[in-house]
């Protein structure tokens, strides 16, 4: 296995930045007992800091290293390509015309729904959110469709005064759902992306070997939480606190959602688009509630850490799956997944030459079913927990407690995709 210092010290960096994700609760204690540098405390304690903050260790680490030229060439050469979009489809997505519209179209499901198993609306409309919204991840992208997801459960779930087995449980299953819930198109989800070219994977084909197994999978998670938690929830008082909003107005905003999406391989153009929506938001403030500006940066900033760090672990990730078999491929990757994001290692998976299909299916397959397992496993999972991380104790939403809730509806992706 041959590396260089810099790759060393690169993976050394991001296992500390892997170790940090897991103490932001403790940072957020000590925030509390030392009032002098609660900023300070308060700053480390913030999930989507992390790998910014660690990303920007690496640069100058680089920078005493080797040289200046060398760090900002390496820095120049990464592609922000996934940040910057998702950054840009959580502010569009998270619009009060947006989340209106799939808050109704949600409450239609449920009233039908509701008249056919006769039951009450808060675990209806638990259900569709946890099942439904994951499966159009595969349409408008799975950023998009956690970003939906987290502000309904906000409303529906996280407002209210929740246990901790229904804080945890409902997370652990969003993340899970979410990250398999793309896996119908062959662009939606960030770990099927990396790949989808290099193999000729069309979205047909990924119908056909995922998507079958991830619906079950996600219908199936979707039920046992609903039936785990129905008890708990609290039913929609009736009175919405959302006026009527103008057709034309939800038009608009679905038109910058989709073309965000049509365009997300091309930042130039979505990101237009994006300050394009916020100048007409700003114009026509009628219907609007504040963007979502500052969790939407928050999250950009930990996937561009994300990328800055990844980059230099090939060297070590590589070699271990050029051994695997398809079987430990599977696992290895679901395990790999917890400590680095799937679509890196996808991509990583892509330039091992010589691959067989099931290498292939086993790779990405292990990557989806592990998405949930910790923040930084899929791409969406920051988005997500940047609008509910408030509502959680202190503020800090702890990664064992998550690990230990996203284990359960894992091991549900797991055997959909092995056994079915």
């Amino acid at each position: 296995m041959n590396f260089t210092p810099t790759e060393l010290g690169a993976s050394i960096i991001f296992a500390i930045a892997v170790l940090h994700t897991f103490c932001t609760a403790y940072f957020e204690t000590l925030a509390k007992k030392s009032p002098r540098h609660a900023g300070l405390w308060h700053l480390l304690g913030e999930v989507e800091i992390v790998f910014g903050f660690w990303a920007a260790i690496l640069i100058i680490f680089m920078w005493l290293a080797n040289d200046l030229a060398t760090a900002k060439e390496y820095a120049n050469k990464r592609n922000f390509t996934e940040p910057l979009f998702v950054f840009a489809i959580m502010v569009v997505a998270g619009s009060k015309p947006i989340l209106h519209f799939a808050t109704q179209i949600l409450h239609k499901l449920g009233q039908g729904l509701q008249l056919v198993l006769r039951t009450k609306q808060a675990p209806t409309l638990y259900f569709l959110t946890l099942s439904v919204t994951p499966l159009l991840g595969s349409l408008i992208t799975e950023p998009a469709a956690m970003t939906l997801a987290a502000f309904l459960l906000r409303d529906l779930v996280y407002r209210h005064k929740c246990s901790t087995p229904l804080l945890f449980g409902t997370l652990g299953v969003l993340f899970v759902n979410i990250s398999i819930g793309g896996t119908l198109t062959n662009f939606a989800a960030p770990p099927v992306l990396m790949v989808a070219s290099t193999w000729g994977w069309d979205s047909a084909f990924m119908f056909a070997n995922f998507g079958h197994e991830a619906t079950i999978a996600i219908f199936v998670n979707a039920t046992i939480a609903t039936l785990l938690f129905h008890k708990q929830l609290i039913e929609p008082t009736g009175k919405s606190d959302q006026a009527r909003i103008p057709l034309t107005i939800t038009a608009i905003h679905l038109l910058f959602l989709l073309g965000i999406v049509a365009f997300a391989h091309d930042p130039v153009i979505f990101m237009w688009l994006l300050l394009f929506f916020i100048g007409y938001t700003t114009a026509y403030p009628k219907h609007q509630s504040p963007l979502i500006l500052r969790e939407a940066l928050l999250v950009g900033f930990f996937l561009g850490g994300l990328v800055v760090l990844g980059a230099l672990q090939g060297w070590w990730l590589q070699p271990i799956l050029e051994t695997m078999s398809p079987t430990a491929v599977f696992y290895g990757s679901l395990a790999l997944t917890a400590i680095t994001d799937n679509a890196a290692l996808t991509y990583l998976g892509s330039l091992v030459q010589g691959t067989s299909p099931e290498f292939k299916l086993a790779l990405v397959g292990g990557a989806v079913a592990g998405g949930g397992l910790t923040v930084i496993a899929n791409a969406p999972n920051p988005a997500g927990l940047a609008i509910l991380r408030s509502y959680f104790p202190n503020a800090a939403v702890s990664a064992g407690l998550l690990f230990v809730a996203a284990i359960p509806p894992t091991i549900v992706a797991i055997l959909a995709l092995r056994l079915l």
